[in-house]
């Protein structure tokens, strides 16, 4: 159960912003930031130490191989099977009524992507894993203590007009608040592929209160507010929990092979 706790985790906002103005893009969200460098076609073998003298060492390890495979496998299957009994034993609330957005979940994705379209804007919302404590629970009393924590979903919320620009809000939603983080206007040029790092804008709670609650109202009315936050913190722990039982099965796949 340590896992599931310590797997939780905060997203860096520059990278969940760049998924979301991906979105539909073939190219892979690894292969833009893969930190595997490329040699080219230019890297050379310069040792020249005969492959014989690795023999006896490369026969102890391949003989030493199906032992440690073998354990690996076995505490996968382990995991595996308190993850799936964590899976069924937790329950998502029904959508609550008047919820606003399309849910678009993607198997195998660490986010999920809320959409709807408001009065001639196109509103798009990346939602994160919620983030919670990584301690290791002690008791059934700090197990349930963790359960009722109001955890903040990392989101981050486009609003665009159909010209090329996008108001985008980088958000902390919580049960009784919807905390903005940062504030950009992106421009065209800054799409998939460019450079440029759009102006995020001061610190929001530096902004006069007025404008704070001017801006928090804009979000409201588009569907942004603390009452689907209930909502979307059970549905994305139980992404979490589904995302890690698939993680561990495709590893142990993996490790079979």
């Amino acid at each position: 159960m340590a896992l599931f706790s310590s797997m939780l985790r905060r997203p860096s906002y520059s990278l969940f912003s760049f998924a979301l103005r991906t979105v539909g893009s073939t190219t892979t969200f690894h292969s833009r930031f893969s930190t595997v460098p490329d040699f080219g076609s230019e890297i050379t073998r310069e040792c020249s130490v005969p492959f014989r003298h690795f023999s006896a060492a490369t026969a102890t390890a391949t003989a030493m191989k199906p032992a440690a495979d073998d354990r690996v496998v076995g505490a996968l299957e382990s995991e595996i099977k308190v993850a799936e009994e964590v899976i069924q034993n937790y329950k998502v609330g029904e959508v609550a009524d008047g919820f606003p957005f399309e849910i678009v979940d993607n198997a195998g994705e660490q986010t999920i992507m809320l959409r709807r379209e408001f009065d001639g804007e196109i509103i798009k919302v990346a939602v994160d894993i919620p983030n919670v404590s990584s301690t290791e629970d002690n008791d059934d009393e700090e197990e349930k203590e963790e359960e009722n924590e109001d955890t903040g979903i990392p989101m981050v919320v486009s609003v665009s007009k159909g010209n090329g620009q996008e108001l985008e809000f980088g958000l902390t939603a919580f049960s009784d608040e919807i905390c903005v983080d940062s504030l950009s206007v992106r421009q065209p040029e800054d799409s998939e592929g460019s450079k440029r790092i759009a102006y995020e804008g001061p610190n929001f709670s530096d902004l006069d209160e007025s404008f704070q609650k001017a801006l928090q109202k804009y979000l409201e009315v588009r569907g942004i507010k603390s009452s689907i936050t209930k909502f979307l913190q059970e549905y994305m722990r139980n992404k979490d929990f589904r995302e890690y039982f698939m993680w561990l099965k495709n590893l142990k796949g993996f490790i079979e092979q």
